[in-house]
């Protein structure tokens, strides 16, 4: 690992990193008190609990809809799994010599219905959108089960409105699977960085799938120029989406219980640090924001990104957020992580999170093969590329010149055995096999071609 200490961090140093592809931790010297930071966000605990409310109204329709969801009663959600063989794998590659706590999965790459991480706000925005048409026009009751929207007069109705976005993969997934379901219209226009296989898999549902052969941020201009050309189009902004946010934050909720049921604390001697794959910043930054209302300075919340796009962390450590772009850098943001593959981060998320993450880092490109192919053989997990992001969080924080400076300046070391850290997936259980396989050829090889 080759880390810029945080006692000796410039942007100019940083951004020289940055440039020349080094993987690098960025320690965030703005993050405040949770509690200080918290009061000056207009968004507050309660609206995430209206979020999990409308949730569980709709938990009978999901059921009803998809079959997968039919043990859960509606619910989903992805399991917290402890990994303790790929927690000494970890420990192992980055010379971790002493216990530096215990390692557990957040398996959103194995989410029902739309199998990411992108399922929670995606599927929750649609929802809200319906919702709000079926009150407003008398096709439902705040008290009916919610059911009465799989009749045919409600697929019907919403057969009128489109529902667009603009997507590199899995949030196109997760919001086109969900509105066709429900009988809307749906459009998902695709970047040149999309894999064939969410394409088809989105046609599959009755999408309509509009390729680009620009990158993320210009598909989602041409997504947006689109719909408000339409009365009739609703537009799922992955750049500014409240809703968006506020479903992934539910997330935070459901880890508490999680974690309870596990029999493990978090308290300010029993940190727990979380470490989250970036792209345009919407699930990890909802979920950072619903983790410290949660767990307060108790929770220490990172990005992960691929060298070669770390648009957020570019925006965070120069405080330009959204008006600054990979490109300005001169990086090309190509990855094979296709879900981080964002070249200028979302204003709205940056500003919100910054006086609330802890950091970010970058990771080569190969680490991810490897990763994943260490994640299946010893932990059967099948995963993405992009789902491995997480993976080196634990070492930079026990092993790097900044991490331990971190550690220290929080009155953490020595503690390091009492540490939680979650490895946040985001997508791979619905990677065709054939997909899979390759992604294995190439961990097995290093992570070469």
């Amino acid at each position: 690992m080759n880390a810029v200490a945080e006692r000796s961090l410039n942007v100019n140093d940083l951004i020289s990193q940055l440039k020349a592809r080094l993987p690098v931790l960025w320690v965030n010297n703005s993050k405040r008190a949770a509690a200080e930071a918290l009061k000056s966000i207009k968004y507050t605990f309660d609206d995430i609990l209206d979020a999990q409310a409308r949730l569980y109204r709709f938990a009978p329709l999901l059921a009803e809809l998809f079959g997968e969801l039919g043990s859960t009663g509606g619910l989903i959600e992805s399991d917290l799994q402890p990994v303790p063989g790929l927690r000494d794998y970890l420990w192992d590659r980055h010379g971790v010599a002493f216990d530096g706590g215990t390692v557990l999965v957040k398996a959103d790459h194995s989410l029902p219905v739309a199998g990411s991480v992108k399922a929670r706000g995606g599927i929750y925005e649609v929802l809200k959108f319906a919702e709000m048409l079926a009150l407003h026009n008398n096709l439902l009751c705040c008290s009916d089960n919610y059911i009465r929207l799989s009749r045919p007069e409600c697929r019907e109705f919403f057969s009128s409105y489109t529902v667009s976005v603009g997507s590199t993969g899995n949030l196109g997934l997760s919001i086109g699977i969900i509105a066709a379901a429900l009988g809307f219209r749906t459009q998902v226009h695709m970047s040149f960085e999309a894999k064939e296989w969410k394409k088809h898999r989105l046609r599959q549902h009755g999408v309509t799938v509009i390729e680009h052969e620009t990158d993320y941020t210009s598909a989602v201009t041409a997504a947006r120029v689109n719909a408000e050309e339409d009365p009739f189009n609703y537009f799922v902004d992955d750049e500014n989406s409240i809703d968006l946010f506020l479903g992934y934050a539910v997330a935070a909720i459901r880890l508490k219980h999680q974690l309870r049921e596990l029999g493990i604390k978090v308290n300010a001697g029993n940190p727990l640090f979380v470490y989250l794959p970036c792209g345009i910043g919407g699930a990890p930054g909802g979920i950072t924001f619903g983790l410290k209302h949660v767990f307060g300075d108790a929770v220490h919340c990172f990005f992960a990104e691929p060298v070669g796009s770390p648009s957020m962390l570019l925006g965070l450590a120069t405080g330009r957020h959204a008006a600054v772009s990979v490109y300005d850098i001169g990086l090309d943001n190509r990855t094979e992580a296709d879900g981080l593959a964002v070249s200028a981060p979302s204003g709205f998320v940056g500003e919100m999170l910054q006086p609330l993450l802890s950091g970010a880092y970058t990771f080569p490109e190969a680490d991810m093969f490897e990763y994943l192919y260490a994640a299946s053989e010893i932990e059967g997990l099948k995963l993405e590329p992009s789902a491995t992001a997480a993976f080196a969080g634990p070492a930079w924080l026990l092993t790097s010149e900044a991490g331990i400076s971190y550690l220290e300046k929080n009155r953490l070391s020595g503690g390091e055995t009492k540490i939680t850290h979650i490895l946040w997936t985001t997508g791979g259980s619905f990677v065709p096999d054939d997909e899979f396989s390759e992604f294995m050829r190439r961990g097995a090889k290093g992570g070469l071609h």
